[in-house]
């Protein structure tokens, strides 16, 4: 489990495609990794399969390289970083499993005083779990709904400096796409109403 709180990104240093799949190598800044620990890159809950002080590799099953972009990644391209939760530690943002439910795009981007307003399309088949006011998981950056227009199919969020300045959200621009998980908690909901 994530938080949304994204601790800095890396870069892509290599991408291999392979016929079971592809791999990422990813430059880093931690202090220490694991094998087996999982990471959230940009948003993409994914396993370390090797390390060093510098880089750190992970696979993408075929799965991953149909629901993500992470498919186009090529080096120099920067991504989110965030280590798991540990059962000890606060909970900043939401609740992020890295499971990434669909991918969006950059519809708008304004500056609005020292803040940024992005606006992007609202996702066909999960307008339901978008809320004003609700939380949502963009690129792996926990977000606050700010604005939603079904009529427009869009759906805003306010980014402050310091979230630009520590996430790849900085970066992107009309067109790009980013990774959408919507709030769990609305999906279990919905499931147990069902019953």
């Amino acid at each position: 489990m994530f938080t949304g709180i994204v601790e800095g990104t890396g870069t892509v240093v290599e991408a291999v495609d392979t016929d079971d799949g592809r791999r990422l190598r990813i430059d880093h800044g931690f202090e220490s990794l694991s094998r087996g620990q999982s990471i959230s890159v940009s948003g993409v809950c994914l396993t370390v399969e090797a390390f060093s002080d510098a880089w750190f590799e992970v696979f993408l099953a075929a799965e991953t390289v149909e629901k993500t972009y992470l498919g186009d990644a090529a080096p120099g391209d920067r991504v989110n970083l965030e280590r798991a939760l540990p059962a000890d530690g606060r909970l900043d943002g939401h609740i992020v499993q890295g499971h990434v439910d669909t991918t969006t795009t950059v519809e708008a981007v304004e500056r609005v005083g020292e803040d940024w307003r992005f606006t992007f399309a609202l996702p066909d088949g999960y307008e339901r779990y978008v809320v004003s006011k609700g939380s949502i998981a963009l690129d792996g950056v926990s977000l606050t709904v700010a604005d939603l227009d079904d009529d427009a199919g869009t759906f805003a969020v306010a980014v402050v400096p310091t979230t630009s300045d520590l996430t790849t959200l900085s970066a992107k621009a009309v067109g790009d796409p980013v990774h959408v998980e919507v709030d769990v908690v609305a999906k279990y909901v919905e499931r147990l109403d069902e019953y």
